[in-house]
């Protein structure tokens, strides 16, 4: 559908942190059901296609647990292929006891877990586009009841669960901020995103080429919370697929308008937002 290619603006890659490395391996692959395409003593890149990584997983030296009440992650999201695969990651889930809660959200439906370390994942698959519903440059979403009896209909005879297929791809960011005036001001202004639903005034939700979100942001650990330690579990940071290099350099320029600094470490080019979440921006 083009909501995760160029032209569009997206999130292609999360790098979160963990307490024990081979736990979480453990967990990201039997439960999850992702691959490792490349690991060393104390990171790995997961992929579900076996050729890229769109989530990697470090242990930071002298880690901390998750600290509750602060900025950062608040769940990263991995879009299906297919309802049907949604569906098997259902059965799947159910068999191994793990606990999950789930949602419909209008645009999308959706299934969320915890890792070993409280970091939350969303698995969904997003319905088509043209049962979204618009209301001016705002879409539609809410926090129904998932219909599993409708979803399970959509089981394929006969198929077991292989682990994630090879479609799956990084859906989305939803992000734990300390404000959202500035947060705002340096997604619209700063990144080129667009405002497509503000829910409760105290979350936004962020996309470009019109796709239901593909950044959130919320206030919901409070207007003022502070980032968390930089070896605590948690988001290390995320990456920002641009189109081009000419978008690179716009969005740079863009930044710089609004007092936003982008710096280059070891070949990358990372920013912060306000809360001080890393990104990194890239083609």
């Amino acid at each position: 559908m083009g909501f995760h290619s160029k032209p569009t603006t997206f999130v292609g890659h999360v790098n979160i942190k963990v307490e024990n490395l081979k736990r979480s391996l453990q967990f990201y692959q039997e439960i999850i059901g992702l691959d490792i395409l490349e690991q060393t003593s104390h990171a790995a890149k997961l992929t579900a296609d076996g050729k890229t990584s769109f989530l990697s997983l470090e242990q930071p030296e002298d880690v901390l647990p998750r600290q509750g009440r602060t900025t950062g992650l608040y769940h990263f999201a991995l879009l299906l292929p297919k309802r049907s695969d949604l569906a098997n990651f259902v059965v799947h889930l159910s068999e191994k006891g793990v606990r999950f809660g789930s949602s419909d959200h209008l645009v999308s439906e959706a299934l969320y877990l915890h890792d070993p370390d409280g970091n939350e994942i969303e698995v969904y698959i997003d319905r088509d586009p043209s049962e979204w519903t618009w209301n001016g440059e705002e879409v539609a979403m809410t926090v129904d009841p998932l219909d599993f009896k409708g979803l399970l209909k959509s089981v394929e005879p006969g198929m077991l669960w292989t682990g994630m297929p090879e479609g799956t791809i990084m859906g989305h960011i939803h992000l734990h901020v300390s404000e959202l005036i500035k947060t705002e001001e340096f997604y619209v202004k700063g990144l080129g995103f667009d405002v497509v639903n503000r829910f409760g005034g105290q979350a936004l939700f962020l996309s470009t080429g019109k796709y239901h979100h593909h950044i959130g942001v919320n206030t919901w650990n409070g207007v003022g919370a502070p980032k968390p330690a930089e070896n605590s579990v948690g988001m290390e940071s995320f990456t920002l697929n641009l189109p081009n290099e000419e978008a690179i350099k716009e969005t740079i320029n863009s930044l710089q308008k609004i007092g936003v600094s982008v710096k280059e470490e070891e070949g990358r080019l990372i920013t912060y937002d306000p809360s001080e979440n890393r990104i990194e921006l890239t083609v």
